[in-house]
């Protein structure tokens, strides 16, 4: 199964959502000598209902999970505490080896949990069936004027990245709802940093430091670049450990992650606090 039918699936199940207004202010202080721009993707991008990717953040998952297997033609057979165990499992594997924050690949999680059911399905079904499950627990739309600010930031001639807590159908989104493919929409493919494919998830602070290794090779210093997100904890703390300037994206109640009770957040104050996308561009000079 290519891209093309993955890209219909997401279209045919998506519905656009409006993001829920916060009481934060707004805080735009021009920011001079920026280069970069780098973005987390579920929360400040695209409205999550979930309010960010991840299974313990599901809407109504059992009837998701049963619904997707139905949808790729298996029988509605477990729930969602299926994949829970899988993934605290490989969890708990990872930080034996010393990883402090792992990440999972969901194809992987779910094909453990279809073997246990006593499934054997392709690699395509697999993905579909990921997908399937992912629109109905946690859908998406684009933020309002995502695709106006990634065009702005592009006139602006700053390189474009992404560090994201992500699976495989995460850069599918751009595609499917604004079509383009990220290369396409101006972002550097090498500055794009998806926790599935390093197995680590923000807030470890190893997605940044290849951010910033790779931005240095094109001589890019940490300070020259911004790093909007909508989690202080997992956002804006390793970002400025990194040496990034910060901005926080307080635009939908439903994923702003203030934190005020984790020690890592006490000291961390963003240069930035933006409540419509659109404001990103007006700081930059």
């Amino acid at each position: 199964m290519n891209d093309t039918e993955l890209l219909r699936r997401i279209r045919e199940r998506s519905r656009p959502l409006d993001p829920l207004p916060t009481e934060m202010e707004a805080r735009l202080p021009e920011l001079k000598d920026i280069r970069a721009v780098l973005f987390d993707i579920y929360g400040t991008l695209f409205v999550s209902a979930a309010g960010d990717i991840g299974v313990g953040l599901a809407i109504d998952g059992d009837r998701a999970f049963r619904a997707a297997m139905e949808a790729v033609g298996l029988p509605p057979k477990g729930g969602a505490a299926l994949l829970t165990e899988a993934i605290e499992a490989e969890h708990a594997r990872k930080r034996a080896l010393g990883i402090e924050y792992p990440e999972v690949d969901i194809v992987e999680i779910w094909k453990t949990v279809l073997e246990r059911l006593a499934f054997s399905v392709s690699s395509a079904t697999l993905r579909l069936l990921a997908l399937e499950y992912e629109l109905r627990v946690n859908p998406v739309w684009p933020m309002p004027g995502l695709a106006a600010l990634l065009a702005g930031l592009r006139r602006k001639g700053l390189l474009l990245g992404v560090i994201s807590n992500a699976q495989f159908f995460t850069p599918l989104l751009f595609p499917a709802f604004l079509d383009r493919s990220l290369d396409e929409l101006g972002f550097s493919s090498d500055c794009c940093i998806f926790s599935w494919r390093v197995g680590e998830a923000k807030p470890s602070r190893r997605l940044f430091e290849l951010a910033a290794a790779r931005l240095r090779a094109r001589g890019i210093g940490p300070r020259q670049v911004l790093y909007l997100g909508n989690d202080c904890l997992n956002d804006l703390w390793p970002a400025g450990q990194t040496g990034f300037r910060t901005g926080l994206f307080a635009g939908d109640a439903r994923s702003l992650r203030l934190r005020e009770t984790d020690p890592r957040c006490r000291e961390v104050e963003p240069d930035c606090v933006f409540r419509k996308l659109r404001e990103v561009t007006q700081v930059i000079d």
